[in-house]
């Protein structure tokens, strides 16, 4: 299910001139029933509406006075969301005769025509405050208080997010409340000006739109209705710089996406672009991280590090905040750990969205480690189950085919996209599709069961993540990767697995193998070459310029202090190694 929580309005959403049909009632029973949450959402005062509306137990929470109160009917407890009306504007009103009147614990309301006295009085008065109007109603609140952020107070008190979220209402102050949620619907007899802003327009008017809506989320079909403004950018077809041309979007939910080509082909930069504008709309993310690619991107809670790896429930207790993306870092983990470590891991996001309706997004880079072609059964029937589903490999015949089962798209990078379509296709035994021919474009994104893949140019993200930092300074390269100590004579094979091993080799080889190095430049070719970090290359490389003029102990510093200042180093290394027989 996309959708955890109903927001509804009261007044010609819900109730129909003061009085709510039993439809509308039963089919909101149904819905909490079902583990929806409820909330209303009403300009009314918290008295006014309690004297109208005998089921305010029905909702779980309570906004009134247009975002200004927060009542909880189970507690019978109300708290202020802002500051109370200022005195000397509601002494004014009542000498002017302003009527009716309401003074609440935050708002100040009347009607038409009494606004030209409200905005009267508070621009003599030198105050600063707003005024909200409402199909003839006219509410004075505090700058910032609307119905969206009193949706907000009440989704923080759940610890609930605003991505699980379908709002439903009729009037000019239900724009803010519509446009926070992730679908905002209009019922039938909403203004046009909302209907037209709105996401879905029910047939229904008033309550028996609102029991429409509660079976569309109890069926599914909610599900299934695309909400265009929430697609995540993924890239542009076409256009003379290749980024004029038509966008191509993601749907943020129900997506089992691979990202999957050659090491250096651009994964990550990809799967940066796509995770930046996820965690920027608001989707909470976990990245389950086995290299310690992403442990310093910003913005996020990393968990684990060379030394520790995460405990599952301490992922999960961090995750029941909607706000905090997590990466869980199994750098620590060996290799033939990650697939259990992995499928305990599971059941529990999957049971945490099923009673939160978060995490949206789990994306799994070196998505074999996690889940290699032995494993037969993963427990995921659907991307849904988690939200959406983004899995990176370097090897598509390497994956579960229970994983490659729930791969609806493909994006393929690198200098060859159609060979690793094919690839792609292999593994899923379909046929490859052919790729749309173009001059422009990076990447190449297929939707699984078309005969045609569309090349786009990638939309870059905005902050450039520094590529696999943590695993250069402390975990395992491959092999081919390392830095090998030989000698003159090549009678020595030492080998570095990352740069922390390199400082401590570098300290302890003898004078002649490390100027052997020195001189030839094998240093900075190595770390231009197999760790791509060219600034870091040529301050090396420096020191390898000069090495006539140095000592053997001073080109042994030029070397080791500009990579202690990229990279920070542990005070011991990981003992993980890919390449181990029996890891």
């Amino acid at each position: 299910m996309r959708y955890n929580v109903l927001a509804c309005d009261y007044d010609e959403t819900l109730a129909e001139l003061g009085h709510v049909p039993e439809e509308s009632i039963e089919a909101l029973e149904r819905l909490s029933r079902s583990g929806v949450k409820l909330l209303l959402v009403t300009g009314r005062e918290l008295d006014d509406l309690l004297s109208v509306f005998p089921h305010p137990g029905l909702f779980d929470l309570v906004v009134t006075e247009n975002g200004g109160l927060l009542y909880d009917p189970a507690q019978r407890t109300s708290d202020a969301l802002a500051d109370p009306p200022p005195g000397e504007l509601v002494d004014r009103l009542r000498e002017e005769g302003v009527t009716p009147l309401g003074v609440g614990r935050v708002l100040i309301a009347t009607r038409e025509p009494h606004d030209v006295q409200v905005l009267s009085a508070i621009r003599d008065l030198g105050l600063e405050l707003q005024v909200i109007f409402n199909k003839g109603a006219v509410m004075v609140l505090p700058p910032g208080v609307n119905k969206a952020t009193g949706l907000e107070a009440a989704l923080d008190r759940l610890a609930l997010s605003a991505r699980g979220v379908v709002a439903v209402g009729d009037g000019e102050n239900d724009h803010a409340f519509l446009t926070a949620a992730e679908c905002g619907a209009a019922v039938a007899n909403a203004l046009p000006a909302l209907k037209e802003a709105a996401d879905l327009r029910l047939n229904g008017a008033a309550g028996h739109g609102v029991a429409e809506l509660a079976a569309m989320m109890l069926t599914g079909d909610l599900d299934e209705v695309e909400i265009p403004r929430r697609h995540v950018l993924l890239g542009h077809e076409g256009g003379e710089n290749g980024r004029d041309g038509e966008e191509a979007r993601l749907p943020p939910y129900g997506v089992g996406l691979l990202v999957a080509g050659p090491s250096g082909s651009g994964k990550s930069t990809a799967t940066t672009a796509l995770l930046e504008r996820l965690i920027g709309a608001g989707y909470q993310c976990v990245i389950v991280d086995p290299e310690g690619d992403y442990a310093e991107y910003p913005g996020v809670t990393v968990l684990g590090d060379p030394d520790r790896v995460p405990g599952v429930d301490e992922v999960v207790h961090v995750l029941e905040q909607p706000r905090s993306s997590v990466v869980i870092n199994l750098i620590g983990l060996q290799l033939r750990d990650r697939p259990t470590y992995f499928a305990e891991l599971l059941p529990r996001l999957t049971g945490l969205r099923a009673k939160l309706g978060h995490p949206h997004w789990l994306l799994i880079d070196e998505a074999h480690h996690l889940m290699p072609a032995e494993v037969r059964h993963i427990p995921l029937k659907q991307p849904g189950d988690v939200g959406a589903l983004l899995m990176i490999t370097v090897h598509p015949e390497a994956l579960s085919p229970a994983a490659l089962e729930l791969v609806t798209a493909t994006i393929a990078v690198g200098k060859e996209p159609a060979g690793t379509l094919a690839a792609v296709a292999e593994a899923r035994g379909e046929e490859a599709p052919t790729l749309q021919p173009s001059i422009d474009g990076d990447i190449a994104l297929w939707h699984v069961g078309d005969v045609t893949a569309l090349r786009l140019t990638l939309a870059p993200a905005r902050v450039e993540r520094t590529r696999h930092r943590r695993k250069y300074a402390a975990g395992t390269m491959a092999r081919d990767k390392s830095f090998y100590f030989t000698g003159p004579e090549q009678r020595l094979r030492l080998r570095a697995r990352n740069l922390h091993t390199f400082v401590e080799l570098a300290e302890g080889v003898d004078d002649d193998t490390w100027l052997y190095h020195l001189r030839r430049g094998d240093y900075s070719a190595w770390i231009r070459d197999s760790l791509g970090d060219a600034d870091l290359a040529d301050d090396v490389a420096t020191a390898e310029r000069q090495a006539d003029h140095l000592s053997p102990e001073e080109s042994r510093r030029r070397v080791a202090d500009p990579i202690g200042d990229r990279y920070t180093l542990p005070a011991e290394p990981t003992a993980f190694d890919p390449d181990h027989q029996d890891r």
